[in-house]
C-alpha cells in the first residue's frame, strides 16, 4: 500500500474517532436499519394500517401543502398549535418547579411540609388528569394543564435532588468566610443545581411531549399533532397521514430534547462537570 493510502486511512481513522463524527454514522446506521425492519413488515404483513415508509413519507410532504378535510388547516398549523400549547405548559411548570425545589432542598421546615403533598400527587400519570382539566380549563388549557403537569415532577425532582446534592464542604468553605444564608444559597446552591435542571428539563421535554399527544387526543379545539393522528385514523382511515403525524412528533421531540442534551453539556463543561 503506497504511503499516500496510508495516510489517508490514518486521517479516516482520526476522524471517526471524533465522538460528533461518530454518533453521526451510528444515528444514520440505527435509523437505516429501523427503516428496513419497518419495510420488510409492512410488505411481509401486508396490513392496510401499516403503510410502507415511502408511503408514510410521501403523506408526509403532502400534509404539508395539502389542507387536512377535517380539520381545514394543514400540518404546519397543527404543529402551530401544539408548540404553543407545548411551550405554554413548560413554561408553568418550570415557573412553579424552580422555586419550589429549591425551598423544599434547602429548608427543612418547607420541605416537611410539602413533600407529602407532592408525593401524594407524583405518582398519578398525567393522562389521568385529562377528563378533570377538559372540564375544568377547558380545551384550550386543559391539554396545557397535562403537560404542566408531566413535566413539573421530573423538574421538581431534579431541582430538589440538585439542592440535596450540594457538597457540605462547599457550604461549610462560605460559611468560615462570613457568608450569610442568603449568599450561600445565592453563590453555592443554585449554580451547583443548574446542572440537575438542565437534566430535569431534558427529561421534561420528552415526557411534555408524550402529554401532549395523549391529551389531544382526547379532547381538543383549534387542531393539535394528536387530534390529527387520531382523525386520520379513526375518522377518516388515513393510515400513511396517520404515520405521517407520528413522524412529526418524533422529529420535534427529538429537536427539543437534542438542543437540551447539547444546552446541558455546554453547561456541564463550564461548569467543570463531566
Amino acid at each position: 500500500m503506497s504511503e499516500g493510502k496510508v495516510d489517508r486511512l490514518d486521517d479516516v481513522k482520526e476522524l471517526l474517532k471524533k465522538p460528533l463524527i461518530k454518533n453521526a454514522i451510528m444515528t444514520v446506521i440505527s435509523l437505516g436499519m429501523f427503516i428496513m425492519t419497518w419495510w420488510a413488515v409492512s410488505i411481509l404483513a401486508n396490513l392496510v394500517y401499516i403503510p410502507t415508509p415511502w408511503e408514510a413519507l410521501d403523506a408526509l410532504v403532502r400534509s404539508f401543502v395539502e389542507v387536512d378535510p377535517n380539520l381545514g388547516i394543514t400540518m404546519w398549523q397543527n404543529i402551530y398549535a401544539s408548540l404553543r400549547r407545548f411551550i405554554l405548559g413548560f413554561l408553568l411548570a418550570l415557573a412553579l418547579a424552580i422555586p419550589l425545589g429549591l425551598a423544599m432542598g434547602y429548608s427543612k421546615i418547607f420541605e416537611l411540609l410539602a413533600k407529602p403533598v407532592v408525593e401524594v400527587f407524583r405518582p398519578i400519570p398525567p393522562i389521568a388528569w385529562v377528563p378533570l382539566f377538559i372540564l375544568v380549563f377547558a380545551y384550550f388549557w386543559g391539554p396545557i394543564m397535562v403537560i404542566f403537569v408531566g413535566v413539573l415532577f421530573p423538574l421538581l425532582s431534579n431541582i430538589y435532588f440538585g439542592v440535596k446534592s450540594v457538597d457540605p464542604i462547599l457550604v461549610d468553605a462560605a460559611k468560615t468566610q462570613g457568608a450569610s444564608r442568603l449568599q450561600i444559597f445565592t453563590k453555592v446552591v443554585f449554580p451547583y443545581t443548574i446542572p440537575f435542571l438542565m437534566t430535569g428539563i431534558r427529561i421534561g421535554m420528552g415526557i411534555g411531549w408524550m402529554c401532549i399527544v395523549a391529551a389531544e387526543m382526547i379532547g381538543v379545539q383549534g387542531g393539535g399533532l394528536g387530534y390529527y393522528i387520531l382523525t386520520q385514523a379513526l375518522t377518516l382511515g388515513l393510515y400513511d397521514k396517520m404515520f405521517a403525524g407520528l413522524i412529526v412528533v418524533a422529529i420535534l421531540g427529538l429537536l427539543t430534547t437534542g438542543i437540551m442534551q447539547y444546552l446541558e453539556n455546554v453547561t456541564n463543561r463550564r461548569m467543570g462537570i463531566r
